[in-house]
């Protein structure tokens, strides 16, 4: 994997940059739609390329490790092939569902022991396992086994798990450094910094993880329901110390709001599932601000979800009969909501890189982020 970042805004950290991987080019800024399990919920592959056009999606090992499980991975060739999207993948190793297991699972210096939501069954998670998963699973960019604290957390709790996290990193890199991809291209690991909202462990994980020289970043354990000022402060401490010439990835960031807050502190990738989740109850990301269209107000409106944003959903389908999809609990409505959202995430993005590349970047950051927000 290779980054070069091609423009630095003046008025801000934001950057646009280059990300190259053997599944091909990842222009940033750049959002990631979630597909857990293999799957972008409700968007099958090809909307994901022509409709929405999105250039990285996101996988999880948690759930391909449970389902379908590494011999049907391996079998298939990759989760690229085994999907049918032969674009760049990431994983997230897993570490933000062991947190949120926190009922079923044990953790310790060696990994975590935890019970499968499934069907119950036991199985271990350890840096090495963990890496050879994601191996197997194939993506181009793989995440480091991490623990993920919440919100609010003890500081000598965050200090101890910040600590346990930079030595399970030490055993992820020896582990993946010490072994091949088991397919025909290269994959990439990124460190995770954490150290919950406390700045001084914010910092050193920062440090920590600079040291190990990888060739690309996460900011991890953030938009676990901390307030949005203390986000952006810990990313912004964050990104002043992670390298400059190395990607940085925000993981499980957010509105469209905290998306323009955070490039402009110097983040250059994303993913959430927001965009998908919310569109599935209902809830639209427009370039006029946030339409809920389940309510009475778009009953009888035939204009498009979104004539300003082009692409094939936004504009062909009107309000009403989008309202009356979900409204019927239409599963096309859910496909509709979905695409169109992700759409506009993408646009939010390459909007943000076009306006980094003009020098306007600042004074359209500061209009967008209020105004998207704006209930409609």
């Amino acid at each position: 994997m290779i980054f070069s970042i091609e423009t630095q805004d003046t008025r801000s950290k934001a950057r646009a940059g280059l990300l190259r991987t053997d599944h091909g080019d990842v222009p940033t800024p750049i959002f990631m739609p979630v597909g857990t399990a293999g799957s972008v919920k409700a968007v099958g592959q090809r909307e994901l390329q022509h409709d929405v056009r999105a250039r990285i999606i996101l996988g999880n090992t948690y759930h391909l490790y449970l389902r379908p499980g590494l011999a049907v991975l391996e079998k298939a060739g990759g989760l690229h092939r085994f999907t049918g999207w032969h674009h760049p993948i990431l994983t997230d190793s897993g570490g933000y569902q062991v947190y949120s297991l926190s009922g079923t699972r044990k953790i310790r210096e060696e990994g975590v022991t935890f019970r499968s939501h499934v069907d119950g069954s036991k199985h271990v998670f350890a840096p090495e396992t963990v890496m050879d998963i994601q191996r197997s699973i194939g993506a181009d960019i793989v995440m480091a086994f991490d623990e993920c604290t919440p919100y609010p957390c003890e500081y000598g709790y965050a200090r101890d798990s910040a600590d346990l996290t930079h030595r399970w990193l030490r055993r992820c890199c020896d582990r993946f450094d010490g072994t091949e991809s088991r397919y025909d291209y290269q994959q990439t690991l990124f460190p995770i910094v954490q150290g919950s909202t406390y700045p001084d462990l914010r910092r050193q994980s920062a440090e920590v993880v600079a040291g190990f020289g990888r060739a690309g970043n996460a900011i991890g354990g953030l938009s676990v329901g901390e307030p949005a000022e203390e986000m952006y402060a810990m990313t912004e401490l964050v990104c002043g110390i992670l390298p400059a010439d190395k990607p940085r990835y925000l993981m499980g960031v957010g509105t469209p709001a905290n998306l323009l807050e955070c490039i402009a502190l110097g983040v250059d990738m994303f993913d959430c599932v927001l965009p998908t989740r919310n569109a599935r109850n209902g809830m639209l990301f427009t370039t006029q601000g946030i339409i809920n269209i389940k309510n009475e107000r778009w009953k009888e409106d035939l204009s498009p979800i979104d004539e300003e944003l082009g692409g094939h959903v936004s504009t062909f389908y009107s309000k009403a009969y989008l309202r009356h999809l979900i409204r019927c609990e239409e599963m096309l409505g859910a496909q509709i909501a979905s695409v169109h959202n992700l759409t506009f995430y993408r646009w939010l993005v390459e909007e943000a890189r076009q306006k980094i590349t003009e020098g306007t970047f600042y004074a359209w950051k500061s209009i967008m982020a209020n105004k998207l927000m704006t209930r409609l």
